[in-house]
């Protein structure tokens, strides 16, 4: 399968949150001096980070469109060795958690939709090699392993499931490596109003879809809890609706 330099697409996983960065301490307004350089100074909003690493990127971010009405949020931003933004991705429902369902009872619902740069055979930044290409299957690759980051399958202790995410995550990879294999089928939904093919498998953990746009960026999609062949895409043009 066609990757970039970093290994599978980037050096992070696309379910962590994006705001993963602690947060600053808070100013104590006792402790500021008036009229100081300080005064009045205030620890930036997460989420205004977080959006911050969005808008650095050089190519459209897609999430669900117009017919999903419930709560949106920014999630996770990967780079390269360069630190260009390669993909990212966005929430759409429950915030999902590992053990969620195991643990409450209550079936979560969401969707995240991931972006990956169509980057095309590149030099490096270091000008000594060329860097492979991203590809529908980068995006099929990141989704496969965002579900799974999110997926604890009952009668498994906590010790045993980094084993198993291991072994699973090792074969999401080769799925994603074969989009033409018998483990997928075909789909078409929604992108920015026109009909586009996406590979779609489904699990006992959820669904994986990815293709690619008409806008040279390349989709994917997992999510539990809600229908995939419901769903349609574009692009975001306001980041502030994505908490």
């Amino acid at each position: 399968m066609e990757t970039t330099s970093s290994s599978r697409v980037g050096a992070q996983p696309a379910d962590n949150p994006a705001a993963a960065e602690p947060p600053q301490s808070e100013q104590n307004p006792q402790a500021t001096p008036p009229g100081s350089s300080q005064e009045g100074a205030a620890p930036v909003p997460a989420a205004r980070r977080a959006a911050e690493r969005f808008l650095a990127a050089d190519f459209p971010w897609y999430g669900l469109d117009g017919a999903f009405t419930g709560p949106r949020r920014l999630m996770q931003v990967g780079t390269g060795a360069d630190g260009s933004v390669e993909h990212g991705s966005v929430g759409h429902g429950d915030e999902p958690t590992a053990r969620g369902e195991i643990a409450t009872g209550e079936k979560e619902r969401f969707a995240v939709v991931v972006t990956v740069a169509g980057n095309p055979n590149r030099r490096s930044g270091d000008g000594t090699g060329v860097l492979e290409a991203t590809s529908v299957s980068s995006a099929a690759w990141l989704a496969g392993s965002g579900l799974l980051s999110y997926s604890w399958p009952q009668q498994m202790d906590h010790g045993l499931r980094d084993h198993w995410l291991d072994q699973q995550t090792e074969a999401a990879w080769e799925l994603a490596d074969d989009l033409t294999g018998p483990d997928w089928s075909t789909l078409s939904l929604p992108v920015d109003g026109e009909p586009t093919p996406f590979h779609y498998r489904e699990s006992e953990f959820g669904w994986v879809l990815a293709g690619t746009t008409g806008r040279g960026v390349h989709l994917g999609a997992y999510g539990r809890g809600m229908s995939a062949y419901g769903l349609g895409f574009c692009a975001i043009t306001d980041l502030a609706t994505y908490e």
